[in-house]
Formats: C-alpha cells, sequence, structure tokens
C-alpha cells in the first residue's frame, strides 16, 4: 500500500513540478522548492483522486513525501 501512494505521490509531483527522484524523506519546500500554490495544486489532486476534503490546517503538516502517505492512511485511503 505504501508505495503505491509513494508512486502516486511522485507521480502527482511530476505533473505539477516536472521534477523526479523523490524519496519518503523528501520535503516538498526544502529540496523541491515548491510554492504554496504548488503545494494546492497537489492537494487539489490528492482530494480529487481520493474524495477526500483535505482542512487547510492539515495541508501545512504534509511537509514531505512520508507524511502524505501516512495522511493517507490515517485517512483510510487503501486503493490509488
Amino acid at each position: 500500500m505504501e508505495e503505491q501512494l509513494l508512486e502516486f505521490v511522485k507521480d502527482t509531483i511530476f505533473q505539477v513540478t516536472g521534477q523526479r527522484g523523490l524519496d519518503y524523506e523528501t520535503d516538498f519546500v526544502k529540496d523541491l522548492g515548491l510554492t504554496s500554490f504548488d503545494v494546492m495544486n497537489i492537494v487539489c489532486i490528492f482530494e480529487d483522486h481520493f474524495d477526500v476534503d483535505i482542512p487547510n490546517r492539515d495541508v501545512w503538516k504534509l511537509r514531505q513525501v512520508k507524511d502524505v502517505i501516512n495522511y493517507m492512511i490515517q485517512r483510510g485511503i487503501t486503493q490509488v
């Protein structure tokens, strides 16, 4: 499950930024230089794909790839 989510996150980041080479520890702002606009675009893709609502207060907790994966698992997302 985690591996599938990792691949989905990698694909989504690539769609938005064109960047590859992510791992669990990749930080969206520090390592990739994403802007808040980039982050919101990525969150919108996650929300649409998984049919979930991610509150703004949670968005800023999703700093690294592993944070997104753990968040989705905690929300009960089991299918990519």
